[in-house]
């Protein structure tokens, strides 16, 4: 089973408090060789899962969030369930071309053609779906218009939507295949880190 499957039988709160120590901590310190071998071929189809930890501006305040997520993506949709430090399900998303809808408990789905404005709207925040789409595999577009392929040699992009994509770290940086662990992104403004940004921890797959 590759990094890509999601791993179900862990108990909840312990994956949790896992995710939330993972995401939160800094980049381990290796002496193992860095890998100049590019990550797997892109999939269509993903299933993963990790924690999230969101630093932004709200009303001119900077705040903060740190969650867990499970990602399935195919060809041309992706859903993205986000769920707080206590388990509780914050947010649904829902996206398929040209139409992403957002769902909260107690609350009626919205829907928008934009998932930027309405994750702004609703949550304070924007999650860039359609970029980590190939992101969360090691591939961009740069600023330049050129495919971006990621390895832990060369581990750090500008995209052409404006975010900086760095992979921190990796499952494995001596691999023949490495997998990202932690993606730092960081959303830029006149090429200058903005407002906002996201550090995510894949969970890896397990047998």
């Amino acid at each position: 089973m590759t990094l890509f499957n999601l791993h179900r039988r862990a108990p909840a709160a312990m994956l949790a408090a896992a995710l939330t120590a993972s995401v939160l901590a800094g980049c381990a310190t290796t002496s193992a060789p860095r890998s100049t071998a590019a990550v797997a071929p892109y999939q269509d189809n993903v299933d993963l899962g990790g924690g999230i930890a969101i630093n932004y501006i709200r009303d001119g305040k900077r705040e903060s969030a740190t969650l867990s997520f499970t990602w399935h993506q195919t060809r041309t949709a992706t859903d993205v369930t986000l769920i707080s430090p206590t388990r509780q399900i914050l947010a649904v998303i829902s996206v398929t071309p040209g139409l992403a809808t957002l769902k909260q408990s107690g609350k009626e789905p919205r829907s928008a053609p934009d998932l930027d404005s309405l994750t702004t709207q609703m949550l304070g925040w924007t999650l860039p779906v359609s970029g980590l789409r190939e992101w969360l595999q090691g591939y961009a577009t740069d600023a330049g218009g050129k495919r971006f392929v990621a390895s832990p040699a060369n581990d750090t992009v500008v995209t052409r939507d404006g975010w900086k994509v760095e992979y921190a770290t990796w499952q494995d940086d001596a691999a023949a295949v490495p997998q990202p662990k932690r993606i730092d992104l960081a959303r830029l403004g006149a090429g200058q880190v903005d407002d906002l940004t996201i550090r995510i921890a894949i969970r890896p797959g397990t047998e």
